[in-house]
């Protein structure tokens, strides 16, 4: 039965890797002008097909290393590991993502609408600024143009662009909050290239303007990953993310996932 489920995902990469090029190469010779939805749907195939990424992806640990630069001109070395089970959208995931640094270790945990932190097995209530960053990790971000039917978003074509000979297409994803991320796909590859999204500044005035680009993509269990991903703040470089292995569809402990006394 094993030898069975492993040729079957050795079938369905062989596959990918064969038809998507075609599919693509297909749709900018029939369609000048895409639609939101089939460029939605072409990174969805392209990154391993929704039924795929639904079985594989369904849960998984992620570990690597982050790189940030901290207010005060410091650059700060984090290791981390981040478990995540899906729901049928993502209000009803379940994620933690546990930080280490030389000086302290801490995680944080999204479970039923509600996120808290965990130091030294004492659960606390983090920052607003500290929530947000943890929740932008997943709503803008790849997952989010992925499961853009599963989170009931809103798509929008913007059009074409071609910067350094790579051609894109732009799209808008506008989740049921209205926050809209802009993502680049190479209409070559049908990678996501990079993302942009706003906020608004906590001193007030114009909006802080965030990009992620993503590289070094590679496949894990027959899904695209990027295993390097970085962020940008009014075009200074923030964040590096550097992810060292990853593995999905295992059995996770839902205690995980629980605060003390929930």
């Amino acid at each position: 039965m094993l030898h069975s489920f492993r040729k079957t995902f050795v079938l369905i990469f062989v596959c990918a890797s064969l038809f998507a090029p075609n599919v693509i190469a297909t749709l900018a010779a029939q369609e000048k002008t895409p639609t939101a939805e089939q460029v939605a749907e072409t990174v969805v195939f392209v990154y391993g097909r929704r039924e795929l990424l639904a079985q594989i992806r369904r849960n998984g640990i992620e570990r690597g290393r982050i790189t940030r630069a901290t207010e005060d001109g410091r650059t700060e070395e984090v290791t981390y590991e981040r478990r995540f089970v899906r729901g049928e959208n993502n209000l009803k995931d379940k994620i933690r993502l546990d930080q280490k640094m030389p000086s302290m270790e801490y995680s944080l945990v999204y479970n039923d609408g509600r996120i808290w932190g965990i130091i030294n097995g004492s659960v606390y209530t983090p920052r607003q600024e500290a929530s947000d960053e943890f929740l932008r990790r997943t709503r803008q971000d790849i997952d989010a143009l992925l499961r853009y039917k599963e989170n009931n978003s809103t798509l929008t074509f913007v059009g074409k662009e071609k910067q350094k000979n790579i051609e894109m297409w732009i799209l808008d994803v506008t989740d049921r909050d209205k926050q809209r991320t802009r993502y680049y796909v190479s209409s070559k590859t049908g990678r996501i290239l990079r993302l942009e999204y706003e906020l608004p500044a906590a001193s007030g005035g114009q909006n802080n303007k965030y990009r992620k680009t993503f590289h070094d993509y590679n496949y894990v269990q027959s899904t695209l990953v990027p295993y390097r991903a970085v962020l940008y703040l009014n075009d200074k470089q923030v964040e590096e993310t550097r992810l060292s292995t990853a593995v999905y569809g295992i059995k996770m402990d839902d205690s995980l996932f629980q605060s003390e006394g929930s």
